[in-house]
């Protein structure tokens, strides 16, 4: 997001002390934009939240409606700034954000633009989540660093091919009826078995509910079980999103180097609260042994609920594994997890297993059929399990991307970078001073290096952590491109190492 540097004439002057240089700014830089509805209407001025919240999503209407077609030059954040009586920081943080969605472009010495494609009804479809908003950018970049997905040319075709042949061959004819909103009783089996081995899960078939991705599930818990959900400071902003479209009211805890403060959670007055405990998305710790009994005695001892979303479970590198939070309290552990990680986001298959006495809710409010989930994914992937090659692709992918992020690290110590977190998961953050981390994100976009700056991830009603960062995903690339990748992110960050 180059801007052109404005000297504001005679700026030291009494005269021009007494002006307001911002409106001068707003004078003489970029063009008129009109946002419906209007910020200075909200009357939360004073909210930084609601302001950032409310100018991204009236930008995306504008897009998406044809009010900016693909192309189109957005005034500088400096001078939308002025024009519309907001913090610099909070137009800079929503234009890097629909930067990171796809829904604009950013070019060194251009306007930032709004992207090609921006407008088609498939791309705004999920522009909330970071995941998806990256991959739908995906097209223009050419070292591709996005989040949310592995590595595309590694899902296991054979196998699944194999077993879709099985399952086709071998299923009753109920398969092809509607189904019960628990979902096939042939993966709830599975699973159990399947998370009790791997994550030390404590569940039965006749506690886990299927559905589509930790997204619906969130949605879902947002009806029928959760109240005020504490969040972490930083984390997917589309699981602050999916409880707000439920009614739920949200609240920002921050985290450290031991995962969530959860001293803060006791003081928060939450009747919830949702935690990446084995890895941390984004920073990438684990949440410590004290805390984790901590939080378990905080839900016991308040009646509250634990949401556990086991992002990147199944990918630790080191030999220190974490097993699931829900372990130590079954009773009041919801244990969320997906396949999105694992195979694909491609495949929709996910799932809760919850505490006995929140089942029957949970599956009332889901209805009488099953609304979303693929029945015949729920049994493909049954029979992965059950046949062992879904252990298979997993210990392979692991070998995989511990190699991936071996390689990464040792790029990155070269270059005089140090990475935060745990060995494990799908992305790493390359820890940068606030400052720069702007100004390295649009450098990366006009390199076509596609990677997403740390305070996207920050609620906006939390502090900033102590360091800025580049958020990348190393699962993302193709292996044939994957030295070509880093090459490209080392010459980005060459020179930069001691700006941290």
């Amino acid at each position: 997001m180059a801007e052109n540097s404005v000297n504001l004439p005679g700026a030291d002057s009494p005269a021009a002390r007494s002006r307001d240089p911002w409106g001068e700014v707003a004078a003489g830089l970029g063009a008129d934009l009109f946002l419906d509805p209007p910020l200075a209407n909200t009357g939360t001025r004073g909210r930084a939240a609601t302001l950032r919240r409310t100018l991204a999503e009236a930008l995306r209407s504008a897009i998406r409606d044809g009010r900016l077609p693909p192309g189109t030059a957005l005034p500088p954040y400096r001078s939308l700034a002025a024009d519309l009586g907001v913090a610099r920081g909070t137009v800079s943080a929503v234009y890097q954000e629909l930067v990171a969605e796809g829904w604009l472009t950013a070019r060194q010495g251009s306007a930032t633009r709004v992207a090609e494609g921006a407008a088609h009804p498939d791309a705004g479809r999920d522009a909330s989540t970071v995941q998806t908003a990256t991959a739908t950018a995906t097209f223009r970049i050419q070292h591709d660093f996005s989040l949310g997905q592995p590595c595309a040319g590694m899902f296991p075709r054979t196998d699944w091919v194999r077993a879709t042949r099985r399952v086709l061959t071998d299923c009753a004819d109920d398969a092809f009826a509607p189904a019960h909103p628990q979902g096939r009783p042939e993966l709830r089996l599975a699973l159990a078995g399947y998370l009790g081995r791997t994550r030390g899960v404590r569940t039965t078939a006749d506690r886990i509910v299927l559905g589509t991705a930790v997204q619906s599930a969130l949605e879902l818990l947002s009806r029928t079980v959760i109240d005020v959900l504490a969040v972490e400071s930083h984390g997917l902003p589309f699981h602050w999103r999916a409880v707000e479209r439920g009614g739920t009211g949200v609240v920002p805890i921050p985290v450290d180097g031991e995962g969530m403060v959860v001293d803060e959670l006791e003081r928060s007055g939450a009747s919830a609260v949702l935690l990446t405990p084995s890895h941390q998305f984004p920073t990438g710790v684990a949440l410590s042994p004290a805390r984790r009994m901590q939080v378990v005695d905080w839900a016991r001892r308040t009646g509250a609920v634990i949401v556990e979303d086991d992002y990147d479970g199944e990918f630790r590198y080191d030999r220190d594994p974490v097993g699931a939070l829900q372990a130590l309290g079954p009773d009041v552990v919801i244990h969320a997890g997906s396949v999105s990680k694992s195979l694909s986001p491609a495949v929709r298959a996910g799932w809760l297993a919850l505490p006995d006495h929140l089942v029957e809710k949970v599956v009332q409010a889901k209805g009488l059929r099953e609304p979303d989930a693929s029945i015949l994914d729920q049994l493909i992937l049954a029979d992965l399990i059950g046949s062992g090659a879904y252990d298979r692709h997993i210990r392979r992918s692991r070998q995989a991307y511990r190699a991936r992020r071996d390689a990464l690290v040792d790029a990155m110590t070269a270059t005089g970078f140090r990475l935060p977190g745990i060995a494990a998961g799908l992305h790493a953050v390359i820890p940068v001073e606030h400052d720069a981390e702007n100004a390295l994100v649009h450098r990366a976009f006009a390199r076509g290096i596609g990677l997403v700056g740390l305070s996207v991830f920050r609620h906006p009603d939390a502090e900033p952590l102590p360091y800025g960062g580049l958020v990348v995903g190393f699962g993302t690339p193709a292996a044939s491109t994957y030295t070509a990748d880093l090459e490209a992110l080392t010459r980005l960050l060459a020179g930069s190492g001691d700006d941290r």
